[in-house]
């Protein structure tokens, strides 16, 4: 918006406010711009705006050039219709073509008088630039320009009134300030003033027919649409100026200006200006003050509603609008059952193909790169814990080195060639309690462990099979947000314990002294064993190698160790009895048939400060991988250094980290990777024969058993997090893939099974964490605007790049021995916060500490009681605490995935406890309360038409029966008088109710 001023005698424009999306005001001096903030406008400058559009002149789509040619028309537009006196013609013009000054300009000096310079010469030189500005303009080589291509931004674009500059440096465009207006936007010019010749208002409101670049108008080299002109008497400054940003501040409303493209006459902007008026918030004068500046809201709601017609029909588009509302609200409509065998599969491999060349051409962005980095980091740990784990549960038949290769294999398949690449697949807890089980009981009955597993596997793989044909992966529509959120949060529960138990777990090998007063003494022997024993005497008739016993050379031990291998050897044969066993070391001490006597026997030294240091590294790293993230949202630096910072948040973490650890110099717990491509243990192949002369045939049928175990387990845990993948919150655009997921999972699962690899399975927090990793905003947002989150950068690149460093990391073992532990804890940390974040169900949880005056406002806060919302919170919690403890309990954690299915049928007994309506916005309804709910919804209608239409209503009233209904909802929405108003004007009958 500019306003008129003098300058020496000479008029121009000056900006005084801009709208991109929110307003931004030059500040008193004239120096700096405010800070975007939500238009205040009093009600009546709207009236006065809505009064000066109807008495001014409205032309719509003018064919013109350039500024000069719309003033012409303008006032021949005035004069011809009697609201301009001819006399006035040129004073009018010439203001509307003065000059524009931009605020990002530093004031021309051909503009001001020159030091020395009279003001004789200053205004000569002033009409001498004037007149060349208006042969430029009749020469018509900007204005051809625009006629051949009116979306082309010419050169000369913001020279006073068109001129051709001399050179290009002459004028400088606002190119910062166009990096934030979105593409293709088009400029509305607000020019109010007050002149002196005048003694009343003109209003012009123009739009021309092509978008066109018309003179020095805009600071930014876009073309202009709507040009807006009231100029007044002197004293009407004030006054111009606020209908001049009631005009602003309704161009840049959604609903108006679809009107203002689309109006064929005054009427058509009235109606515009009426509907705005309906949706304005009045705030009360004596408990605002309009001088506060509203910041700028986080997210605004959509405005499709104001779109909607008046007057739909009752079957019409209002009816298939809440249907679609319903539809999204849970259960993706694809999972329905096809009836045919194998037939999701095939719906879902259609679906997905379409995408596949995005799907590799989408990775290209830095930020595809920090996400690949962070989730190999990220997963390589879990790896390789499980693997130690697995490990030991399995008598080293499956370690770290069978996890490595499991990431690299399952990772790679599945990034190819699953239905949802973003899923990450990964290690859980139940699956390690199978694991053990079933090795217990091949070795308890002398039975080959891993071709009993692979039979099992194969067994997964045919029901796994069975499920993909008969499309009962539509079963997931049965899955609400009660049971998502209690899943994910437990998972998400059991990686911020795991961090914390992992970090106190390194007291055990780097024990703290809390008693530095006391100094430690490891007060521990190893005695001669008792001869007399007849367990002994038969170990000393046995020749014993100490050297190997010790497993070390004898060069690197501190003291003289021939001497006692000799003294030991000939003690073992009876003939020397003088042995010094106190300078044999602990940890083979037992092995020699010694015994150990003292206190400390079985501890660890302590270790200075190696504990302190992994507590800083763990927090540390959390802290700055949170804070960088948060950073993104800050108010410092431009928007590409903050962008970067928040997308490399947890690599930038990790290697500050691992710098103080380096520098610091104190040993704490690396991290452990095999240095050769080889199996755990030496005597089993890569190739698993399930043929095994110690497997009997019936085992054979028999471990069909734990192959159900298993498929319910990986049923829950690929499906629950895809559903919670795949949530309209995301903004995912290309689909889900059920059915192929869990066909790709099912091949996984076979190559594992014979290649002796354990099974991995979606994990929840990893796949957060990568959707987390991979979310986009709008880089152009206008000034005041919050960045509007777009959705997630959908493609294959990042999760196979993991399976691919995974597979690799056998050969990086020197550069990632030197990661400490504790920095990874510390990343598992802030995935397991990272996926909390948002849950509806946490919320909720806060809401019972929290007094009410301080709670959010919730949406559903607004339609449920405040005690309903707690016993909904409650009974989660309930659900999350069994199965915690399910969980925890190895005995009965392989009942975890019967558990976790038992949530559904929890939420299904809540329909006895709560109305649909509350279910509805604290959960989501399930697929057949829809059409319950629908039902009830047409009998409440129908209820609703009888008791509204009595008979002598239909006998007096003349408005139609549907009519009256909507009559009915409008009353029950926007009150009585508004419902009155609107049908007064469509029937033109002032009686409407009788």
């Amino acid at each position: 918006m500019d306003t008129l001023y003098k300058a020496h005698n000479e008029m121009q424009w000056r900006e005084a406010a801009r709208w991109v999306k929110y307003e931004e005001d030059v500040e008193e001096g004239g120096e700096r711009w405010s800070k975007p903030h939500v238009a205040s406008l009093s009600l009546h400058s709207l009236f006065e705006l809505r009064s000066s559009l109807l008495m001014g002149a409205v032309m719509l789509d003018m064919d013109a050039f350039h500024i000069t040619q719309v003033a012409d028309l303008v006032l021949d537009q005035l004069i011809n219709a009697k609201l301009l006196e001819a006399n006035l013609r040129d004073h009018v013009r010439a203001a509307i073509i003065a000059n524009h000054a931009h605020q990002h300009q530093k004031r021309r000096r051909s503009l001001m008088p020159t030091e020395g310079e009279s003001m004789a010469d200053f205004r000569k030189r002033s009409m001498k630039r004037n007149f060349s500005s208006q042969m430029s303009f009749r020469r018509g080589d900007s204005s051809s320009k625009l006629a051949r291509n009116p979306n082309s931004v010419p050169s000369d674009l913001g020279m006073a009134n068109g001129d051709i500059p001399e050179s290009a440096s002459s004028a400088k465009l606002n190119q910062n300030f166009l990096k934030k207006i979105p593409e293709g936007a088009e400029v509305a010019n607000i020019m109010v003033g007050e002149l002196d010749c005048l003694k009343y208002q003109i209003t012009a409101f123009v739009r021309l027919t092509e978008a066109r670049s018309i003179g020095d108008l805009t600071e930014v080299p876009l073309p202009t649409r709507f040009v807006f002109i009231m100029l007044g008497p002197p004293g009407s400054h004030n006054k111009n100026v606020e209908i001049g940003r009631s005009i602003s501040t309704i161009m840049v409303d959604e609903v108006f200006r679809e009107v203002a493209f689309k109006a064929r006459s005054r009427q058509d902007l009235l109606s515009g200006i009426d509907e705005f008026l309906d949706q304005v918030t009045v705030l009360p004068p004596g408990e605002w003050d309009p001088k506060i500046r509203i910041e700028p809201p986080d997210s605004v709601p959509s405005q499709e509603g104001r779109k909607m017609p008046t007057k739909p029909l009752p079957e019409g588009p209002k009816v298939a609008a809440e249907q679609v509302e319903e539809e999204e609200s849970h259960a993706d409509p694809t999972l329905v059952r096809t009836g045919r065998i194998f037939g999701g599969l095939v719906e879902d491999i259609k679906r997905k193909i379409p995408f596949m060349p995005s799907d590799f051409k989408d990775c290209l962005h830095i930020q595809c790169v920090a996400s690949t980095l962070f989730l190999y980091l990220a997963t390589l740990t879990p790896n390789v814990t499980f693997g130690g784990l697995l490990s030991i549960a399995t008598d080293s038949y499956m370690g770290t080195m069978e996890c490595i290769l499991t990431a690299a294999l399952t990772g790679i398949l599945f990034a190819l060639f699953a239905g949802q690449p973003l899923n990450i697949l990964g290690s859980t807890g139940p699956m390690l309690v199978l694991e053990m089980i079933v090795y217990s009981f091949c070795h308890e009955n002398d039975w080959d462990y891993l071709p009993v597993r692979a039979w099992t596997g194969i067994w997964t793989f045919v029901i796994i099979m069975l499920v993909v044909a008969f499309d009962l992966s539509y079963l997931v529509k049965y899955i609400t947000r009660f049971t998502e959120e209690s899943f994910a949060s437990l998972i998400a529960i059991i990686f911020i314990y795991e961090a914390f138990k992992k970090l106190i777990g390194i007291t055990k090998s780097h024990p703290m002294n809390l008693d530095p007063d006391t100094p430690y003494i490891h007060n521990c022997i190893c005695m001669a064993p008792d001869i007399s024993n007849s367990t002994n005497s038969t170990l000393y008739n046995t020749s014993v190698d100490i050297t190997s016993a010790l497993g070390v050379p004898i060069s690197t031990v501190g003291y003289s160790i021939s001497g006692i291998v000799e003294s030991v050897n000939s003690t073992l044969n009876g003939t020397n009895t003088t042995t010094d066993w106190s300078l044999i070391p602990e940890d083979e001490c037992k092995n020699l048939g010694g015994k150990l006597v003292g206190e400390t026997c079985g501890q660890i030294g302590y270790v200075s400060d190696v504990f302190l240091l992994s507590v800083l590294l763990f927090f540390g790293t959390y802290m700055v991988a949170s804070s960088l993230k948060a950073f993104k949202t800050s108010a410092y630096f431009p928007s590409f250094v903050r962008q970067l910072f928040g997308d490399f948040a947890v690599l930038i973490a990790i290697i500050i980290m691992v710098l103080v650890d380096m520098l610091v110099g104190i040993g704490t717990p690396k991290l452990m990777v095999p240095e050769k491509f080889e199996p755990t243990r030496a005597d089993r192949p890569w190739f698993i024969n399930p043929i095994s002369p110690n497997v009997p045939w019936w085992l054979i049928l028999a471990t069909a058993i734990p192959a159900l175990l298993s498929t319910i387990l990986i049923f829950l845990d690929q499906q629950i997090t895809a559903v919670i993948v795949n949530r309209k919150e995301n903004k995912l655009k290309k689909g889900n893939g059920y059915h192929l997921d869990m066909f790709v999972v099912g091949i996984c699962v076979l190559l594992c099974s014979l290649l002796g690899l354990p099974w991995y399975v979606a994990a929840t927090v990893s796949a957060l964490a990568h959707v987390n990793s991979l979310k986009k905003e709008s880089e152009c947002t206008a000034p005041g605007e919050k960045p509007t989150f777009l959705g997630c950068r959908e493609q294959r690149v990042t999760a196979l790049m993991v399976g691919i460093l995974s597979g690799l990391s056998v050969f990086m073992t020197g550069l990632l021995k030197i990661i400490p532990m504790p920095v990874l804890y510390g990343v598992f940390l802030y995935m397991g916060v990272a996926a909390l974040n948002g849950m509806q169900f946490i919320d909720r949880l806060l809401l019972i500490f929290m007094p009410q005056k301080y709670q959010p406002d919730h949406a559903y806060l607004r339609h449920v009681p405040l005690k309903r919302v707690h016993l909904f919170t409650l009974i989660q919690i309930l659900c999350l605490v069994i199965l915690w403890v399910v969980k925890m309990i190895k005995s009965i954690s392989i009942l975890f995935p019967v558990m976790v299915l038992g949530t559904c049928f929890v939420r299904w007994l809540m329909e006895k406890i709560f109305f649909r309506k509350e279910l509805k916005w604290l959960d989501d309804l399930m697929p057949d309360d829809k059409k319950i709910a629908k039902e009830d919804a047409e009998k409440a209608k129908d209820a609703e038409k009888q008791e509204l239409l009595g008979e002598d209503y239909k006998k007096n009233s003349k408005i139609s029966f549907d009519d009256r209904v909507n009559i009915s909802e409008e009353m029950s929405k926007t009150g009585l008088w508004m419902a009155v108003r609107r049908e007064s004007l469509r029937h033109d009958n002032g009686n409407v109710l009788k």
